[in-house]
């Protein structure tokens, strides 16, 4: 795995205007796949904003990858695991042990995420069919790595359909999430790396708003 990274950005915060902003930021990084067999998947909501951009940048196809952490049942913020739209589920096990949740629990949560990933497909997709990635160069865009475990569900599922080469493209990151996808992966481009036991995303902006679905909704339909 290669990572490439904006070493001037390790550690630091608020080193991005918005997701606009970063996104041309990495769009540079990744100028050399510009009219390449390429096709950008961001990870809704707020990868939309960035992946559009990379893509638009680097005249590639674009879609979406729809997967969703799999929230603690008293702090929708935190994760256990993630699930993709064809039913992929990674658990953080040791996370799991440590927090005492039930089977029970997990389960129910589990089912929720299900439900809020099929309202998303529908929304987002509607009856368009996912990409055909196979032989092509994938880039998997998201806003940020805060555990890892959402896009490393992403990745599984890409693996499924066999692309040429797969790329994930984050403005930031937690060190500890890079190493958790680093094997999974062909390049990994994060510009902001940090070293942080309680790391958030939206640290690296400055200006950060959760993304409503009508704003995704006018970002596919430009």
């Amino acid at each position: 795995m290669k990572l490439i990274e904006e070493p001037s950005l390790r550690d630091r915060k608020y080193v991005f205007k918005n997701r606009e902003e970063a996104g041309l930021l990495l769009a540079k990084k990744l100028k050399k796949y510009s009219k390449k067999n390429v096709i950008v998947l961001a990870i809704p909501a707020g990868g939309v904003p960035v992946g559009k951009i990379i893509a638009e940048k680097l005249k590639a196809k674009f879609d979406l990858m729809i997967v969703r952490k799999i929230q603690f049942p008293d702090n929708p913020e935190a994760g256990f695991g993630a699930m993709s739209f064809d039913g992929e589920i990674i658990l953080n096990e040791s996370l799991i042990r440590r927090t005492f949740l039930t089977r029970e629990e997990i389960e129910h949560q589990i089912k929720k995420t299900k439900k809020e990933i099929e309202r998303r497909v529908e929304l987002f997709r509607g009856s368009k069919k996912f990409p055909k990635l196979e032989g092509k160069i994938v880039i998997l865009v998201d806003d940020g790595l805060a555990t890892g475990y959402t896009m490393l569900v992403a990745i599984k599922c890409v693996k499924k359909y066999k692309p040429k080469k797969l790329i994930v493209a984050v403005p930031t990151g937690n060190s500890n999430a890079i190493s958790l996808i680093a094997d999974e992966v062909d390049e990994i481009y994060c510009l902001n790396i940090r070293d942080e036991f309680i790391f958030a995303v939206a640290d690296a902006y400055e200006e950060w708003h959760d993304l409503r679905d009508e704003e995704v909704l006018r970002l596919l339909d430009n």
